[in-house]
């Protein structure tokens, strides 16, 4: 093909594609859709990936605009399927995953491209999260992962300050995310055995492993339900929950960090067990320990991903402890790390 060809091809497709999984999203699909609408960057496509819905949330969506379509799977295939068979079904430089429950500001897609351009050798940037029925508190400021295998949302239930906090983060919380397609491609899109749930952690990890990073847009800003469908501490919640965390752990812990850390992280699983226990806790016991059990019962596969995954690490074993948190104040309050954007990735030691 001429380099002409190439330059009309390059034209014609859009900058990025914003893949939104539908699964039973009720009424907050439509919202979400409008919203993305109304993006003053205008440059983009959207695949609505119907995941075997029955609520007709989807069908209700009446007629759409030429640059949005629906795919549908037919059947619940999973978060991590679904939007990896969007990805697969677009030729966009960029990736855009939004949750039907987050309803985006006017300039996010206009705020994350312009990051894109700023920082060219970042492939992962997430958005900043305002609860969608309190306002006044944050949803998330980026994924964190803690050296014990522990992760959550940063700062999630947090009062809102002003201005929002940007830097660069373990992970972008896939609920509004953007990843250069080309090395979403590269690390294999989400590992689909996860399902849902921290299926964007792992995607981060070995992409970090690979000598990626990424980068929190203060500016970004996505206002998010959060489980609308699931439910924050239902048993489905907690059990994929559980068990991908683990799964997170020993497929990517390199080994010379793998071995110390592994005590931590089986007592940090312990005392969670624990603290289920008590009495009126949101979290209950038996979804936790199966989700633990179905880890065990999974390690054979998750071990053979891990032999490929660390023979292909290319950063130093320093580079990858520092983009952990190591903190037990920022674990116990469940805080935001954000640090400040780096410059260069490291090499392998």
């Amino acid at each position: 093909m001429s380099d002409t060809s190439n330059a009309a091809l390059d034209a014609s497709r859009p900058s990025v594609c914003v893949i939104i999984v539908a699964y039973n999203p009720g009424p907050y699909l439509a919202r979400c859709i409008d919203a993305l609408r109304r993006q003053r960057w205008t440059d983009f496509e959207s695949i609505i990936v119907d995941n075997g819905s029955t609520d007709g949330a989807v069908q209700g969506l009446g007629a759409l605009p030429a640059n949005f379509r629906i795919m549908s799977t037919g059947r619940n295939l999973g978060f991590a399927a679904a939007n990896n068979r969007g990805a697969a079904a677009t030729d966009a430089p960029w990736i855009a995953l939004l949750n039907p429950d987050a309803i985006a500001a006017p300039d996010w897609l206009e705020r994350l491209m312009a990051a894109a351009r700023t920082y060219p050798d970042v492939a992962m940037f997430g958005s900043t999260q305002i609860q969608l029925d309190d306002k006044t508190r944050w949803d998330g400021l980026g994924d964190v992962y803690h050296a014990s295998g522990i992760v959550w949302r940063g700062g999630f239930g947090q009062p809102v300050t002003d201005p929002a906090p940007g830097g660069e983060v373990f992970s972008p919380c896939a609920a509004a995310a953007l990843y250069r397609h080309e090395d979403f491609r590269a690390a294999g899109g989400f590992d689909e055995r996860f399902f849902c749930y921290v299926e964007d952690i792992d995607l981060a990890f070995r992409l970090r492993l690979k000598g990626q990073r990424a980068l929190q847009v203060a500016d970004a800003v996505v206002h998010h339900a959060g489980s609308a469908t699931t439910g924050r501490s239902s048993d489905f919640t907690l059990f994929h929950g559980w068990r991908n965390r683990s799964w997170v752990f020993v497929k990517n812990m390199p080994g010379p960090l793998f071995w110390p850390l592994l005590p931590l992280h089986l007592l940090a699983l312990v005392l969670l067990l624990l603290l289920s226990l008590r009495p009126g806790s949101a979290v209950t016991t038996q979804p936790c320990w199966r989700g633990l059990k179905a880890a065990i019962a999974g390690l054979g596969p998750i071990w053979q991903s891990r032999q490929e995954i660390q023979r292909q690490r290319r950063v130093s074993l320093s580079m990858v402890a520092r983009a952990f948190s190591w903190s037990p104040l920022a674990l116990l309050g469940r805080r935001p790390v954000l640090r400040p954007v780096a410059r260069g990735s490291g090499t392998r030691s």
